[in-house]
């Protein structure tokens, strides 16, 4: 499938089983509802442990390790900082500070009523930025993670980036509109919320074939890693589930991805089932002024774990480039 707007049947079938899981996203009638926010903790701002309060008092958990120059990762959808485990272990070891943060409503964190929208989750990540005081950090998001990288830039500018990486990256705008033609339509992101609300827990099981590729011809199906993903995608709250289908889908990061100075990187597998590469990489690498894009031919959307020895080498490469 080399794009998302004209889909054959088959493969308008792995995307009803996929897309919106890992980045595709279901285009929502709406953003998550208004909600009361609860007032901000006495311990706003101060990390403690593994726990930062934001200004609206939402608990976010987040992983700290190691020293050196930060690298600070960002999460795909319906994941939790579990993903990048394989990534942040090696970073580690190659003399990197990682560090990685649930979402909102994600993973260990905290799961309030609203804030299901890039421009929250953009400043909650600015919100750990600050308080760990991390200058000269590499951003480097995954899926829906592209997203909150970008929009963090657009919002808070660079004075803490050195270098970006967009990893199967939903950039730069997903939804089919009358300024973006070959975007994907609304009447097929439906479905997945509808999905949410059905069966959550079996679609979330479904959807891993189609996300690692292991649906093709000769794949060498991983259930630690079809049961690793179920798991994240579980833990995640119903709510976030629910409504960051429409964030990500209907945000358009073409003018927050113009914004980016920095070195960048742009990977992303040829096979990506979920966001398919047309759509998404290729374009996002036209954006970025100074953008490497790598396809991985015949890579999944799931490269983090995969591909993970090459993304390795890649990302080591480029942050020592």
């Amino acid at each position: 499938m080399s794009t998302i707007s004209t889909p054959d049947s088959a493969s308008r079938r792995n995307l009803l089983k996929g897309a919106a899981i890992a980045g595709v996203g279901l285009a929502a009638a709406g953003a998550s509802p208004a909600y009361a926010k609860t007032p901000a903790s006495a311990r706003a701002g101060k990390p403690t442990g593994d726990r930062l309060v934001t200004k609206d008092g939402t608990s976010l958990y987040f992983k700290d390790w190691g020293t050196g120059p930060a690298v600070v990762f960002s999460h795909g959808y319906p994941l939790s900082s579990d993903a990048w485990e394989d990534q942040m272990f090696f970073l580690l070891q190659n003399g990197y500070r990682v560090i990685a943060h649930d979402r909102r409503g994600f993973g260990r964190s905290a799961q309030p009523s609203g804030g299901y929208d890039y421009d929250t989750f953009a400043d909650d990540l600015a919100h750990l930025v600050e308080a760990l005081d991390l200058r000269d950090a590499t951003f480097v998001g995954h899926s829906m993670g592209g997203g909150e990288v970008a929009r963090y830039i657009a919002r808070h500018g660079q004075s803490r980036v050195a270098k970006v990486a967009f990893v199967s990256s939903v950039t730069p705008f997903l939804l089919k509109t009358a300024t973006n033609p070959n975007g994907a339509p609304k009447e097929l992101f439906d479905t997945f919320r509808a999905a949410v609300q059905a069966n959550r827990s079996q679609w979330n099981l479904d959807v891993t074939m189609a996300y690692y590729s292991f649906n093709r011809p000769g794949a060498h199906v991983s259930e630690g890693l079809r049961e690793s993903y179920w798991r994240q995608g579980q833990a995640t709250g119903f709510l976030a589930a629910y409504h960051v289908l429409g964030a990500f889908s209907e945000t358009d990061f073409r003018d927050d991805l113009k914004k980016i100075t920095v070195p960048a990187l742009v990977v992303h597998g040829s096979d990506d089932q979920i966001v398919p590469l047309e759509i998404s990489a290729k374009l996002t690498a036209g954006l970025v002024p100074h953008a490497k894009l790598i396809v991985y031919e015949g890579g999944s959307h799931g490269l983090l774990h995969v591909d993970k020895d090459r993304l390795n080498a890649d990302l080591l490469a480029f942050l020592r480039g």
